[in-house]
């Protein structure tokens, strides 16, 4: 296709951008770490207040408004999907490659690209409902809702745009790019910022309510459980953060720098690392529960994982995808490809969907790692896939949106 040699160079300089300031990130850690090692650990009410999950923007069959599904960010749909999907239509968007994952709220589907514009599509037929109109990439998922699209671009403004008409209600700009998906609290929208920012504002009018600042970037999204909020920042830190107040709870030191969102189930969180170490941590007295690191590689995690009872599930740039036992970290399974997983799995039912570089969407037994089918989409997958009962969206790096399901 025309338009893939056409984005590729841009992909490619985008990627070395991130590549360098990732690099930035880990020089900078040294210091940030220091810092954090003379801070005594907090003893706030984290430690004493039982996890109440925050349904705030919470996936339903029929909804899929966040990056993760949800505020916890588990990556685990309240869907049904069918035994073998069916390829229901697929358009390719005039905006350019897509490495962000699409979100679903009332029947249309919400995904911004890479070069620019944030696409409104009918979950129905495929058809394009309206695009807003930008030169400015859009890296990560929107965020919806009560009637409102939530999205920040490559520039660093955060927008509220009204769903209906993709006509813009408010802005916020920050001091370097967004490219993480905002989360809700209360009346509020949160959305960190490679400026080293997590901002709280008002999600009707924009309004600042307050900032909570790292020492080095934050590319991850904002996990909710309750009312903590955890970052896995660049600056070698998980932080909780306290989101009445704005003020930290803890930090917990980590051995790297991370752009991965955690995954939170009860008192543990779950993410990855660029130094290739994966950690569970109890979020509320800063303990490191396991550690797990692959004997056999240590390159970057930057999939976001999905979380169960019985499984831990998370993609790696070693070209493989791994199912740990939550408990314990210890492999229970891996699953070897081609090429590397950026895209973050989603659990359904028995099975996890996941796409690859190699240009496929894997389908795995949750239990067992075995693959039970796979579909070619083209391109590279860098986008996790987006569930609702009976479909299936996703899309790859050439700006095509899939969506599969039953006929």
């Amino acid at each position: 296709m025309k338009t893939l040699s056409t984005h590729r160079p841009v992909r490619a300089a985008r990627r070395m951008v991130v590549f360098l300031g990732v690099l930035l990130a880990m020089g900078a850690m040294a210091i940030s770490q220091a810092e954090t090692r003379s801070e005594a650990p907090s003893t706030t009410a984290a430690q004493k207040d039982s996890p109440k999950t925050d349904t705030t923007a919470a996936s339903s069959e029929k909804d899929w408004p966040l990056y993760r599904a949800n505020a916890r960010a588990d990556g685990v749909a309240a869907a049904r999907l069918p035994e073998r999907l069916k390829l229901l239509w697929r358009t390719p968007l005039e905006a350019g490659p897509i490495e962000a994952t699409a979100v679903i709220v009332d029947g249309v589907i919400y995904v911004g690209s890479l070069d620019g514009g944030i696409s409104a599509v009918n979950l129905s037929d495929g058809k394009v409902k309206w695009t807003f109109p930008s030169e400015i990439g859009f890296n990560a998922s929107c965020a919806v809702r009560n009637g409102l699209v939530y999205a920040g671009d490559a520039d660093g403004v955060f927008y509220c745009i009204d769903a209906a008409t993709g006509k813009e209600k408010w802005r916020h700009r920050s001091d370097a790019p967004i490219d993480n998906s905002a989360n809700f609290y209360k009346d509020r929208v949160l959305v960190g910022s490679q400026d080293a920012n997590l901002y709280c504002l008002d999600a009707k009018t924009g309004k600042h309510v307050w900032t909570y600042s790292a020492a080095d970037q934050i590319r991850c999204s904002p996990t909710v459980i309750d009312k903590y909020c955890f970052l896995a920042g660049c600056d070698g830190n998980l932080h909780v953060v306290d989101l009445d107040t704005g003020e930290a709870a803890r930090k917990v030191e980590i051995d790297g720098p991370t752009g991965s969102t955690p995954a939170a189930r009860d008192q543990a969180v779950y993410f990855g690392t660029e130094n290739g170490t994966f950690f569970a941590i109890d979020w509320r007295n800063g303990d490191v529960l396991w550690k797990y690191r692959d004997p056999k590689s240590n390159v970057a995690f930057r999939s976001s994982a999905a979380v169960t009872p019985e499984m831990v599930i998370v993609g790696g740039r070693s070209k493989r995808v791994y199912g740990l036992a939550p408990k314990t970290g210890e492999p229970v399974w891996t699953f070897p490809a081609r090429a590397r997983f950026d895209s973050s799995p989603v659990v359904v039912g028995d099975r996890a969907y996941i796409g690859c570089s190699d240009g496929r969407l894997y389908v795995l037994e949750v239990a067992t790692g075995k693959k039970v089918g796979e579909y070619q989409l083209g391109g590279e997958v860098v986008a996790s896939p987006a569930v609702i009962d009976n479909r299936l969206v996703i899309a790859n790096d050439e700006g095509v949106l899939f969506c599969f399901g039953a006929k």
